[in-house]
């Protein structure tokens, strides 16, 4: 399947953008991973990268579909995600724009532990290899955006030592890596002291 495409079902409701200090957060480590190449636009002109916040319950406000290609980003670019179901591979969010095609693998790290504040998707070729073989890793059948990874990682979550880690590699989507915190600061953090590790 072609990467960047929603491959769930998303009931959509367009509403004007949100005001929301978590916003700010997300804005500001958006920019900063995006000007370390972490969420950008590929060669085939893809955008990948997404930074999500737990509003409440298991509501969350994700960056749009098709962000991560923008330089910056404002409030229009952000999306509530108010319900979801995993088994019929289903989004219900409202907002300026549709939520992201990662969606399903916030929502259930999210649902796996009520302690979880934020979610960073990302995209590193390197940091994606040498992380392989250090961190708890989806299988190689499970694509992006789909209900097999949201069950992979609640595997991973309740069968590994991914809870203490706070990262996660994509073992069937190059390049792609997870990291979550109690809030989005925490989050990107766990990324970038990986990122020094393994310069």
């Amino acid at each position: 399947m072609k990467e960047g495409v929603i491959k769930f079902k998303c009931n959509w409701t367009k509403t004007d953008p949100f005001e929301s200090p978590l916003i700010d957060d997300l804005i500001y480590w958006r920019q900063t991973l995006h000007q370390k190449g972490f969420v950008g636009i590929d060669s085939k002109g893809i955008g990948y990268g997404n930074l999500s916040c737990r509003t409440s319950g298991n509501e969350f406000l994700i960056t749009g579909s098709g962000t991560g290609g923008f330089a910056e980003i404002g409030k229009q670019h952000f999306a509530l995600v108010t319900s979801f179901n995993i088994h019929r591979n289903t989004i219900d969010s409202i907002g300026p724009v549709i939520a992201s095609s990662e969606s399903l693998t916030h929502a259930v790290l999210y649902l796996c532990d009520p302690k979880i504040g934020a979610v960073i998707h990302v995209h590193n070729l390197n940091m994606w290899r040498s992380l392989l073989r250090r961190v708890p890793k989806t299988g190689k059948q499970a694509e992006y955006g789909t209900p097999e990874m949201a069950k992979e990682v609640i595997r991973l979550y309740s069968q590994t030592d991914l809870k203490n880690r706070g990262i996660l590699v994509m073992a069937g989507h190059e390049e792609g890596i997870v990291t979550f915190g109690h809030d989005i600061a925490s989050a990107a953090q766990t990324l970038l002291q990986w990122e020094d590790q393994l310069i």
